[in-house]
């Protein structure tokens, strides 16, 4: 155990910190964090640490049924994190910098990672890939290089580019250049390359939409086999079919749209906080993540790891493929 306001105490080897916790650990680190929110991060970063335990240890009898219990502790941890971490704090800070500091954002990103994870291992799928959520991917290469440099012959400027991904699955990758067929003087690189990748957003309004649009049709000018995929929790925009993208699906994870304006605009301070709870945890209540589109998702990420039979005999019968 350890002493409230040392957080040099913590035990940070018990439970392995993914991107949310390190946001946890960070905030709580901020110099400009107020000294009445000390507390509030350090029982977080405890809640956080059982949060991670459970989603790790959570039993079932079927995949489905693991699904619904880890959306459960979903639902449970992220409206402990909205509404007692953030929207209850006496300072206005945390609600104010929640997006900067990330603290509530990452927790999708989180969860994704180890829910694909432990649902790939409960079939028995997935061996010899990376399953990460902020990982650096491939995202195209160039040589940086011309007749004019002292150096031309030697090295060929083979460059990679890589893109963070929220969620991605991927497989390390090893590249070697040189301009003689034994390799001396070679340029050697290593990468990731993603073969299914998400990006995660709380509210998604059109630009989101557009920059996302951007980055698939990237992804599968790298890859050509990969799937993109656009989740979020609250819809901030007029539904635009992604079938004219290479977004390969939208997923809405909580089926609502985000909160208005002027209604946010009342979150801003401790007074609008306190009148507006009660109507912010129903909503939030009312809208919880549904494990409907989780199974979706995972469903749509398993198809990847499962070889689809065709024969002949099957096709003449259904007569397409």
């Amino acid at each position: 155990m350890y002493k409230t306001g040392d957080i040099t105490k913590i035990d940070f080897q018990t439970v392995q910190r993914g991107v949310h916790g390190d946001k946890l650990v960070a905030a709580k680190l901020n110099s400009k964090l107020p000294p009445s929110d000390i507390d509030r991060l350090e029982n977080a970063i405890r809640r956080y640490d059982e949060w991670i335990k459970s989603l790790n240890s959570v039993e079932a009898d079927t995949v489905d049924e693991l699904i619904s219990n880890m959306v459960d502790l979903l639902n449970q941890y992220k409206l402990y994190i909205d509404i007692e971490l953030i929207f209850d704090s006496e300072e206005d800070f945390l609600y104010r910098q929640k997006g900067q500091l990330k603290l509530d954002n990452t927790v999708l990103e989180e969860f994704l990672t180890i829910f694909i994870k432990r649902c790939l291992q409960f079939e028995q799928l997935g061996d010899g890939v990376n399953i990460s959520s902020q990982a650096k991917v491939f995202s195209s290469l160039y040589f940086d290089t011309d007749l004019q440099r002292p150096d031309f012959q030697m090295k060929t400027g083979m460059t990679v580019k890589d893109k963070d991904q929220d969620f991605s699955v991927s497989k390390s990758l090893f590249l070697k250049s040189s301009y003689t067929s034994d390799f001396s003087n070679s340029t050697e690189i290593e990468t990731k390359i993603g073969f299914i990748l998400a990006e995660i957003k709380t509210n998604l309004d059109k630009t989101m939409f557009q920059e996302a649009s951007a980055t698939a049709r990237d992804v599968k000018m790298a890859v050509t086999g990969a799937k993109y995929y656009l989740l979020c929790e609250f819809l901030d925009m007029t539904p635009i079919s992604s079938t004219t993208t290479n977004i390969d699906e939208v997923l809405i994870l909580r089926k609502g749209k985000r909160i208005s304006s002027n209604k946010r605009s009342k979150f801003s301070t401790r007074a609008g906080r306190i009148s507006e709870r009660e109507w912010y945890v129903q909503f939030l209540t009312s809208h919880p993540f549904d494990d409907s589109l989780f199974r979706r998702f995972y469903i749509m990420v398993k198809e990847n790891f499962t070889e689809i039979e065709i024969s002949e005999e099957g096709i003449l019968d259904i007569g397409y493929f």
